[in-house]
């Protein structure tokens, strides 16, 4: 079921997943190592929850390639998979995981997505997006040595954002009970 709050809030993260990473793409490699993009795909599948999270994590690199030129064409598709894996987990995580404490459950959601949304990426780029030219060491000092600035910024701002928002009520989430929802309010 879509609603009109939720496709506003979806087209806000996209266009925030499009203009953040532009601030960081004035410096060489800040991207990649700050992981902009990275921060409204998870926010939206915490907020928002499936099928958001998801439709997310694949238009805004796809928009962003379009209209900056990053994520560059070679890369595109594999961090297609990697949002979209990181939208669709952290929604997951967020709504079916049975802990009542709400900072346990952000924190948890976006971990688990932000791990298996790295998994993901080696695994697609291992098998089909750079098969062959793909190696453990590459993957690991892609993921998490050169990306643990970017981590940390996520651990970080993202459960603050989440939960500041959900107290001053600017988004309305049910977060008392683990059930299936999908985020926002229809309000």
């Amino acid at each position: 079921m879509f609603s009109t709050k939720k496709l506003i809030i979806a087209a806000l993260f996209i266009a925030i997943g499009i203009t953040l990473p532009l601030t960081f793409h004035a410096i060489p490699r800040a991207g990649q190592i700050f992981l902009p993009m990275h921060i409204p795909i998870l926010m939206s599948g915490i907020i928002l929850g499936l099928p958001y999270g998801i439709v997310v994590g694949i238009i805004t690199p796809i928009l962003s390639s379009l209209f900056t030129g990053m994520p560059p064409a070679p890369i595109l598709p594999a961090m297609v998979c990697e949002l979209a894996a990181y939208g669709a987990v952290s929604s997951l995580l967020m709504f079916y995981v049975p802990i009542k404490n709400i900072y346990a459950r952000v924190y948890i959601s976006l971990i688990g997505a932000m791990l298996f949304g790295r998994v993901f990426f080696g695994v697609v780029n291992a098998l089909i997006f750079a098969a062959g030219d793909y190696s453990m060491r590459i993957w690991l000092t892609g993921a998490f040595v050169t990306a643990l600035p970017g981590i940390v910024i996520q651990i970080v701002i993202i459960p603050a954002v989440v939960i500041a928002l959900q107290k001053t009520k600017l988004i309305e989430m049910d977060w008392r009970e683990p059930r299936c929802v999908t985020g926002v309010s229809d309000d």
